[in-house]
């Protein structure tokens, strides 16, 4: 891995809620990713209206962690196996990555998670129990309906690429961020 950078902006909630926000069908998008996947508790279906909490902040902070591959990994073609392990490795680093949210919420602010959650190994939410960690589990943008990918592309001017053929992609990118400025 040649380098991890950080990229922040902040916005606008309203202004990026009216742009990017269309829950009914993102949340469309991640009931058929769970059906496939498995079920977690950071995504829909939700027992509470999201537009409640788009509603209760003025600001969002976008985190863009973005991962940019060397040369080397580039050029290297993986057999599925090892792409996946290499895939599942990035996966683990947003635990370490959604800290850095976690260290900026206070009593005014919500974190958002980068991506489906991965705190547990299994999701609880598979067998139908409560969430086991429901004090450090958070909502990701796009399981509150957010255009992800769209918003990164006008926002922060990078495209949302992806591992194919037994490529890495140039770079990956987790988005997370923290709603603040609590009405």
């Amino acid at each position: 891995m040649s380098e991890i950078k950080k990229i922040t902006i902040d916005v606008d909630v309203e202004e990026f809620y009216d742009e990017y926000v269309d829950f009914e069908k993102i949340s469309k998008l991640c009931i058929e990713e769970q059906e496939m996947l498995g079920y977690n508790w950071n995504y829909p279906p939700f027992d509470f209206d999201v537009d409640e909490i788009w509603n209760s902040y003025n600001k969002l902070k976008i985190m863009a962690f973005k991962i940019d591959f060397s040369a080397e990994e580039l050029e290297h073609t993986f057999s599925d196996e090892e792409l996946e392990f290499v895939l599942k490795r990035f996966e683990r680093l947003k635990v370490k990555l959604m800290n850095e949210i976690y260290m900026l919420e206070n009593e005014d602010s919500l974190g958002l998670y980068l991506g489906k959650c991965n705190l547990c190994m299994r999701c609880t939410r598979e067998f139908g129990a409560p969430c086991k960690m429901p004090f450090k589990m958070r909502y990701s943008i796009e399981s509150l309906g957010g255009e992800v990918d769209r918003a990164v592309e006008d926002l922060l001017g990078y495209k949302i690429l992806y591992a194919h053929d037994g490529k890495l992609p140039e770079y990956l990118i987790f988005i997370g961020g923290l709603l603040y400025d609590k009405k």
